[in-house]
């Protein structure tokens, strides 16, 4: 969804505004590869219970973390939300390209149960081999008006030129599958979300999301100890190692494995409903989102599941000092979609 020219910086900025916070990355285009310039994030901010209607507040917040991790760029992209996007393929068979528009509005309105005034529609054509030059397989996306409008207010407010947005799907897709083009779930788990894809051949052609995330099992752990927020952090991350073992009594891990057994439920059900349909096989899971970088999280998928469970790294293709290298491993799943943005253009 673009709604100006294309970036002419030689910085790259990807901003990715979350429910509990704020992401950048600043990126420089190298003949090789991109070049890690700069980042930064806010810390853990509690928006309004619907933070969409408060622009100015967003803008304060993004500006702040702009000036503190030094951003040379003016221009920006983002992100919309998984969950908030509604995202289908199409298969038009034996149709002229000169009614492609057409057609896609009209199964638009088929297929996204909101009028269709009030959304912007795009779509993306999927290329496949041996295709019949008549038969067109597309991505079609449908996403509020009314959304992305105080997204473009956000940028506005904080004097930044926001060239493009896109669904969060494409971003993580882009910094973290680069040119793996099998067939896989794309599991981000955010703060308050879940959002779980299927990827094929780098297009996300099934998304389903679930109001479960890292933030759900820290409040989990705060109401059943009656601890602080940060506690119930602390206690999250330092036990999350011990989640293999099933035979513990311990309270913490409980409540873990309860508030996460949805997540669990619903990859199920994507996996089983994708291999049922179409005939393919998943191949592995990849994680994304700071939940992701729960100790041994990835393992316990991958047993309960019984199937390939990684970690992505968004920074595989950056370019970026050495010595920074401990702490980008261990923000890099937190920073997949603002990393993605910034990759946007460079590529």
């Amino acid at each position: 969804m673009s709604f100006l020219s294309s970036n002419k910086d030689k910085y790259y900025l990807g901003v990715d505004i979350g429910s509990t916070s704020i992401k950048v990355v600043e990126l420089i285009k190298d003949a090789q590869s991109p070049v890690l310039k700069t980042y930064g994030f806010s810390e853990n901010i509690t928006f309004d219970a619907d933070w969409q209607k408060s622009p100015e507040k967003i803008a304060k917040v993004l500006t702040k973390v702009l000036e503190e991790s030094g951003v040379s760029s003016k221009n920006a992209i983002s992100a919309l939300p998984t969950f908030s996007v509604f995202s289908s393929v199409l298969n038009l068979n034996n149709i002229s390209r000169k009614d492609i528009d057409s057609i896609i509005q009209l199964e638009a309105k088929k297929l996204i149960p909101l009028p269709i005034e009030e959304l912007i529609i795009d779509w993306k054509e999927i290329k496949e081999d041996n295709q019949s030059p008549k038969d067109i397989k597309v991505l079609l996306t449908g996403a509020p008006k009314k959304l992305v409008q105080k997204y473009i207010d956000i940028f506005k407010y904080a004097k930044i030129n926001l060239l493009s947005l896109e669904t969060e799907s494409f971003s993580l897709i882009r910094s973290i599958v680069g040119t793996d083009q099998s067939v896989f779930l794309l599991v981000e788990i955010g703060a308050n979300t879940t959002d779980i894809s299927v990827i094929n051949n780098k297009i996300p052609i099934l998304n389903r999301s679930i109001d479960v995330g890292g933030l759900t099992i820290t409040k989990a752990i705060k109401n059943s100890l009656n601890v602080g927020l940060e506690r119930a952090e602390q206690f999250k991350y330092d036990l999350g190692i011990s989640l293999l073992k099933e035979d513990s009594n311990d309270t913490i891990l409980k409540i873990i494995r309860e508030t996460i057994s949805p997540i669990i439920s619903e990859i199920k059900y994507v996996k089983n409903m994708f291999e049922n349909k179409d005939e393919m096989k998943i191949e592995k899971i990849i994680l994304s989102g700071g939940s992701s970088m729960l100790a041994e999280f990835g393992d316990y998928l991958s047993k309960i599941l019984d199937i390939k469970v990684i970690v992505g790294d968004p920074w595989h293709r950056i370019i970026y000092n050495d010595e920074l290298k401990p702490l980008l491993n261990q923000i890099g799943p937190f920073m997949s979609v603002a990393i993605g943005l910034a990759l946007r253009d460079i590529e």
